[in-house]
């Protein structure tokens, strides 16, 4: 009686976080690999499940391989992209003051990578005469994720060494609402298998029906001073919305039979490979779960789920992650409490990625169907099915009796 009561007056009293805009699939840009059948097939797959344009798909003839060198990702990927988006008449650009070349206006805000794209640009060999300052461990490093590079890939007339900064990092606004031509939010559907992929199309607008509900587990390392805060506030935000949180504050993961039901959402940290109940046969996360292991190296490869995280993650049920190809260094990869808190505000997965990162052409990649909302429904709205009923009901107690725990 009291969950029919509560669910009822939930249902009635919010609306705030449906009047959150989502992107519009118009303004997305599907890249794929035309010497990979499946690249293909996948891109197609996508922009049927979300209404993207025929036209807006690009097949660039790229190597099959998931490394590319600086030469090959400037000849292969950027130099054809910009006369996709020539040709398309996608967007217009200008010299700013300085002499940089950059977009003024760009019909496409969003670019998907499919799996058959490569995933890392190799370092190349600096010039002889290349000065790096003493100390600095960004200077100097021309490696990224083809993901983060093409962020900013209209943009001539900067190095390639070190990074850009994202003018979108910390923001609470819709990306349809600011005014960033010469940034471009990217996202990729890859993981270690086809199905897997596919999944990772589908299952993300099957879980908007109803919204993401089920636990959270948090997993606080206690290794450095900023990750273990993003993690805690976590923690808190998860009380004050009402969604049930396992919280360990021990060392080591997770143990390998810990009994993880019901996971809907995970952040973690600190190890090199999969761990903990990820390793149980049994365990499966909930449709439409975001989880993120933080880690140097979480989507170093994409091909092996026994090795790194973002791979093994995804193959364990997760519809979305993030993760990082080479060393990013702590403070340039996703905050994870920025990221979370725009989930639980409405935004689409890839808006509240690339709100959570402060620096683009580095090391970060987004995992997942870029227009995902999990938490679209938080306000009771939304298909209701008896598995979620206690933790709508949850939900609703908070909201209504938000200073009144017990």
């Amino acid at each position: 009686m009291f969950m029919k009561a509560a669910l009822l007056c939930f249902c009635i009293s919010g609306a705030a976080l449906a009047a959150t805009k989502g992107i519009n699939p118009e303004s997305v840009a599907v890249v794929y690999n035309s010497a990979v059948a499946e690249s293909k097939k996948l891109a197609e797959l996508y922009a049927a499940e979300r209404g993207v344009p025929a036209g807006n798909l690009v097949g660039l003839e790229l190597p099959v391989t998931s490394d590319i060198s600086r030469a090959d990702y400037i000849a292969k990927i950027q130099n054809p992209l910009r006369q996709e988006f020539d040709r398309h008449g996608w967007w217009s650009r200008a010299k700013d003051p300085v002499g940089v070349l950059l977009p003024t206006s760009n019909d496409i805000r969003v670019m998907v990578l499919m799996r058959g794209v490569p995933l890392r640009i190799q370092p190349a060999p600096l010039p002889e005469n290349a000065k790096i300052p003493a100390g600095d461990p960004i200077a100097g490093r021309n490696e990224a994720s083809v993901d983060s590079e093409l962020a900013m890939f209209g943009v001539e007339g900067v190095p390639a060494e070190g990074v850009l900064k994202n003018v979108y990092f910390q923001s609470d606004k819709p990306f349809s609402e600011v005014r960033f031509p010469f940034l471009i939010l990217t996202a990729r559907i890859d993981a270690a298998s086809v199905a897997t992929c596919e999944r990772m199309i589908k299952e993300p607008k099957e879980a908007e029906k109803t919204g993401l509900w089920g636990r959270a587990y948090v997993d606080i390392a206690n290794k450095y001073p900023q990750g273990d805060q993003w993690l805690s506030a976590i923690v808190t935000a998860n009380r004050n919305t009402g969604i049930p949180t396992v919280v360990d504050r021990f060392s080591d993961t997770l143990p390998m039979n810990y009994p993880m039901t019901d996971a809907s959402l995970y952040y973690g940290w600190y190890d090199w490979n999969i761990s903990g109940p990820f390793l149980n046969p049994s365990f499966h996360f909930r449709k439409g779960a975001v989880a993120m292991h933080l880690h140097s190296f979480s989507a170093e490869q994409l091909s092996n789920p026994a090795a790194n995280w973002s791979a093994g993650l995804l193959e364990k049920g997760a519809a979305v992650t993030i993760g990082n190809v080479y060393e990013p260094y702590l403070g340039l990869t996703h905050f994870f409490d920025i990221l979370h808190n725009r989930l639980l505000a409405g935004h689409s997965w890839v808006e509240a990625c690339w709100m959570a990162i402060p620096v683009a052409s580095w090391q970060g990649i987004v995992l997942g169907d870029p227009l995902y909302r999990p938490f679209l429904h938080l306000d009771g709205s939304g298909d209701i099915v008896p598995e979620d009923n206690d933790y709508r009901a949850l939900r609703a107690a908070v909201e209504k009796w938000p200073t009144d725990a017990e």
